[in-house]
């Protein structure tokens, strides 16, 4: 998720100024098809860095895990290589993901670099060995089984949108991304399902009418039953990533659509119980 500081609320209140400046007109886009229904209890179930869980986070593993599990979505972090290669991985350095010692950023390494750094040692000799994966094979892993909750940290849009199209996936990828990176997603995908966060409520309706959304995000710091009433009489669905599992019994209450989660087992299980 993106995280909501003092220079990303300077950035949302440029941007709305200068939507109204030219009159909040709003991105032409085709009206996007609701998403297949939840698999556990009316709710979407987005696993935060895959089910990391004792499984080193944003790996195949972790995804695997989390498939198998039953999740609706996946959340994936991008980043880009020195070489122009787009890799899953959270955090901008390599620093806190090995055990030998070694560091650097992302962005200044090559694919090879990144392809020889086992990440997975660090949680068990279990996972001794793995890797850093690929946009790519995570596509390649998820297609037809799982939805991608896409987190763009560091990555280009022209050249996200052609691998998602490569791989015939528009429909089943939401984009999180900065408003200027999803108009652009707008433009060169109609078909692809933005998912604006519009950070405090206040900014909600200038997001709503701009962007015309199917999927909102929200994170919990902003998030109340009447920025979810809001989104709903919009015609939206609000998928909100919670803080803890304490969310969970408001987000319910409010009829949340969706919760990114770093316990998607853990919610299942409270999804289903509560359904019967």
């Amino acid at each position: 998720m993106i995280m909501i500081g003092k220079q990303s609320i300077t950035y949302l209140t440029i941007f709305f100024l200068g939507l109204t400046l030219v009159g909040c007109t709003s991105i032409n886009r085709e009206p996007v098809n609701v998403l297949p229904e939840p698999r556990h209890g009316g709710v979407y179930v987005v696993a935060h860095r895959g089910a990391h869980n004792g499984i080193p986070e944003n790996t195949l593993a972790a995804y695997e895990a989390a498939i198998e599990m039953g999740v609706d979505f996946v959340e994936v972090d991008l980043r880009t290589t020195l070489d122009g290669h787009i890799v899953s991985i959270h955090n901008k350095d390599i620093d806190s993901y090995v055990t030998d010692g070694r560091s650097g950023l992302v962005s200044e390494m090559t694919i090879e670099q990144l392809r020889q750094l086992d990440i997975g040692s660090r949680i068990s000799p279990q996972w001794s060995g793995e890797r850093i994966p690929t946009f790519e094979e995570i596509l390649e892993l998820c297609k037809g089984r799982v939805g991608i909750y896409l987190d763009l940290k560091d990555a280009s849009v022209d050249k996200l949108v052609s691998i998602v199209n490569k791989w015939d996936m528009a429909r089943q990828v939401l984009w999180y991304a900065d408003f200027d990176e999803l108009e652009r997603v707008a433009e060169l995908c109609p078909e692809c399902i933005l998912m604006p966060d519009p950070g405090p409520e206040a900014n909600l309706p200038n997001v709503i009418e701009h962007f015309e959304p199917s999927v909102i995000a929200a994170v919990w710091r902003y998030y109340s039953r009447s920025f979810a009433e809001k989104c709903h009489q919009a015609g939206a669905i609000v998928i909100v990533d919670e803080s803890s599992p304490s969310c969970w019994q408001d987000a319910l209450t409010w009829n949340t659509d969706g919760i990114q989660t770093n316990q998607p087992e853990q919610l299942i299980y409270v999804l289903e119980h509560r359904k019967r």
